[in-house]
């Protein structure tokens, strides 16, 4: 019987910096910025004391900035919208934290329920809209940082660039 360990055999991995991956600063794929809004979700103390409800104009707080990304949190009271917009260059996860949202893209009207997560690319082009009878808040994180988001007068087919993820 060997008693030799694999810390012996191996040496200390500590003692061998080029096999160390370095520390992320901050996500750089889509399923890691999909994970960082679900972490914020996750986070209820964190963001659920900023939210307010303005019934003259859809109120939104910059929660976080990092490099190359921002996080936004919105609330709806019910019948406001956004209008028909893209994000220009940006991508991004939209993430229903509560209430019940509609979005209107190229496909029709879907229902954006709590938990549900929706993922877009640069040009993709909606409306989302608080179609029910209660507040709504939403998450959205924009990579990189939101720049632009031109508004379109009428209805533009673009394709559904990603499907929603649903938690």
């Amino acid at each position: 019987m060997n008693n030799d360990s694999d810390l012996q055999i191996a040496g200390d991995i500590l003692e061998v910096p080029h096999l160390l991956q370095p520390a992320k600063e901050h996500p750089t794929t889509v399923a890691e910025f999909i994970g960082l809004a679900r972490e914020i979700a996750a986070d209820r103390a964190a963001w659920e004391h900023l939210v307010e409800y303005d019934a003259t104009t859809r109120w939104y707080h910059r929660l976080r900035t990092g490099p190359g990304y921002e996080v936004w949190l919105l609330s709806w009271v019910p019948g406001q919208g956004s209008g028909r917009h893209d994000h220009g260059r940006s991508s991004g996860v939209l993430t229903v934290l509560g209430g019940e949202l509609t979005e209107h893209g190229a496909r029709g009207p879907r229902t954006l329920a709590p938990g549900t997560q929706h993922v877009f690319a640069p040009g993709y082009s909606h409306e989302v809209v608080n179609d029910s009878l209660d507040g709504a808040v939403s998450l959205h994180v924009y990579f990189p940082g939101l720049t632009e988001m031109p508004m379109h007068d009428m209805p533009r087919c673009t394709p559904d660039l990603l499907e929603p993820v649903t938690a």
